[in-house]
């Protein structure tokens, strides 16, 4: 089985430790079915792996991937739902304390094959492509849980991402754009904020900019770099949905902002089966498709990390398996 792996860690070189190799597929544990992968993406994820965070060395070699879409033995298409839950957890799998992403404990989805619990496979929409599901699992399915789950918005309501460029940004604009939010982004590069507005952000506003009004949430997954103006953009009783901290974990909390104004602040990881179904929906129903940067194949993956690294990519990797 042709698959990329890390072999070895580095957080100053990620690139280095990243292989294209043919293994012997492992024993999958009992009652998990197999998916023959036709299209997966990458993710950020792939590249923190790299660097050894969430990914023991003591796990190595791993194979990479959380996203993708294939075929079951029975030629069914199905997307792979990458959050793997204890079997005894009942309820919301991102609030078990056991559960993992695939390529954290269980082989990834960079591979011709992986195995899954029986649950954590979707029937495939007829009118999605490869392509595009294998887009859906990480972050459009976390920007969908951000938006409504986490904010709990509503049409009509405005929304402040940062961070334009990003995956689960991208996402974000284009989901609460079609959900009939008004969108609003920022961004430190003016060409990505104009390229935000292209994809249907009413307006896009430079790093720490004041913005013309307040409003009722903001997506961040930027971390210490935005968190002061985050904070300031909100009305009184807004709500922050956070989903990563790429810039640094530790801002100043601003407690004073926070209780006086009646401010949220809801974290979130990834999102259910459940809303992975809704977000595919979301997608047949109004017409959206995710941003593709690229299509590579396998041999192509070591190449576009390192361009995913070095922030030369827009909209998502997509690699074709089959």
């Amino acid at each position: 089985m042709r698959a990329v792996v890390v072999r070895t860690q580095d957080p100053d070189d990620p690139g280095a430790g990243v292989a294209v190799v043919d293994l012997e597929p492992t024993a999958p544990p009992a009652g998990w079915v197999r998916v023959r992968i036709e299209a997966a993406s990458l993710n950020h994820h792939d590249v923190w792996s790299l660097r050894g965070v969430g990914l023991p060395a003591d796990r190595l070699p791993m194979v990479l991937g959380t996203d993708a879409t294939g075929l079951l033995d029975d030629g069914t298409p199905v997307i792979v739902h990458g959050v793997i839950a204890d079997p005894a957890w009942h309820g919301d799998e991102t609030l078990d304390p056991r559960r993992s992403l695939l390529s954290e404990k269980h082989p990834g989805t960079l591979a011709e094959e992986v195995w899954v619990p029986q649950h954590n496979v979707l029937p495939r929409h007829p009118d999605l492509t490869a392509e595009h599901a294998a887009c859906l699992p990480t972050a459009y399915l976390t920007a969908y849980r951000l938006l409504f789950t986490a904010a709990d918005l509503r049409p009509g309501q405005t929304v402040l991402v940062q961070g334009a460029g990003g995956g689960v940004a991208t996402a974000s604009v284009l989901l609460a754009r079609a959900a009939g939010l008004r969108v609003w982004v920022t961004s430190r590069d003016a060409e990505r904020g104009a390229a935000a507005v292209e994809l249907g952000a009413h307006a896009a506003f430079g790093a720490g900019e004041r913005l013309p009004e307040q409003v009722d949430a903001v997506v961040e997954t930027v971390g210490e770099a935005t968190w002061p103006h985050t904070l300031r953009a909100l009305r009184p009783g807004g709500v922050v949905a956070v989903a990563g901290a790429t810039t640094g974990e530790a801002p100043s909390a601003d407690l004073n902002r926070l209780f006086f104004r009646g401010l949220r602040v809801v974290g979130s990881t990834m999102g259910t089966y459940d809303e992975l179904a809704r977000v595919q929906q979301l997608l047949v129903t109004t017409g959206v498709r995710p941003l593709v940067d690229r299509v590579v194949d396998l041999d192509g993956v070591p190449g576009a990390l390192a361009d995913l690294v070095a922030g030369r990519v827009r909209g998502k990797v997509v690699v074709r398996v089959s």
